[in-house]
């Protein structure tokens, strides 16, 4: 009873799985199981292939009627994968079939086993996806945190008010004390004129024509030197 299931089982397998079966003897064969996870599209460290496992059955001689006997290895050459390991996720797998292998005991079973391999692995791997996506979107906020800080006055209490004030009045008498010195330059700069001259008519009006040099052909002299003229005279 039990051959004639397993033989029929097989046959079933080999329609749905044509690519991924692969025979080892009469009574065990291996399937590839490639995961499906959705493409985030924002993990530039995450591999483009999701990973695949490799469930390997042998049927016992009383099968369905007892327990298949199951293992999972890695495809040779696989990629490493961040969010799951055969290896390390081998022993959580094969203990989470147990509960599907005890509720379809008495029937072909590998089938669903292989159903829930899947949907098991998968949830695995979105959990640990969620998990590091969360750690990262902290470390950022832990990041903008920091860098808000840098915007962030002073809080202010009566001490740091006093100390802003007591500065900002020092700033405000420097501020008009060079402002006052300022002026003070410009007022003086302004009081010192160029020396006034006088014209040739000027000069002959005030009879200093003949205290001139004849050689001066400049038709005007600077008052002080008028002045002293008037002196000499």
């Amino acid at each position: 009873m039990g051959k004639e299931e397993q033989v029929e089982e097989r046959e079933v397998l080999d329609s749905i799985f044509p690519e991924e079966i692969t025979d080892i003897s009469d009574t065990e064969y291996r399937i590839s199981i490639k995961l499906d996870l959705p493409d985030d599209g924002n993990d530039d460290d995450e591999p483009s292939e999701p990973p695949t496992l490799i469930l390997h059955v042998r049927y016992p001689d009383d099968y369905p009627d007892e327990a298949p006997m199951l293992d999972l290895s890695p495809p040779q050459n696989a990629s490493p994968y961040p969010y799951f390991s055969v290896a390390a996720d081998k022993e959580k797998l094969l203990k989470g079939l147990e509960d599907t292998i005890q509720e379809n005991m008495g029937m072909a079973m590998i089938f669903t086993v292989v159903t829930t391999l899947k949907e098991e692995a998968e949830q695995l791997v979105a959990e640990r996806k969620e998990i590091a996506a969360k750690a990262h979107e902290e470390v950022m906020l832990a990041a903008e945190r920091e860098e808000n800080k840098k915007f962030h006055g002073t809080p202010v209490n009566p001490e740091t008010f006093m100390k802003w004030r007591e500065g900002f009045l020092k700033e405000m008498e420097e501020k008009a004390q060079r402002e006052e010195e300022e002026r003070l330059a410009e007022l003086k700069k302004a009081r010192v004129k160029e020396p006034i001259k006088l014209t040739g008519k000027q000069l002959w009006e005030r009879g200093l024509v003949g205290k001139i040099d004849e050689g001066d052909d400049d038709e005007s002299i600077p008052l002080d030197q008028i002045e002293k003229l008037k002196v000499e005279a």
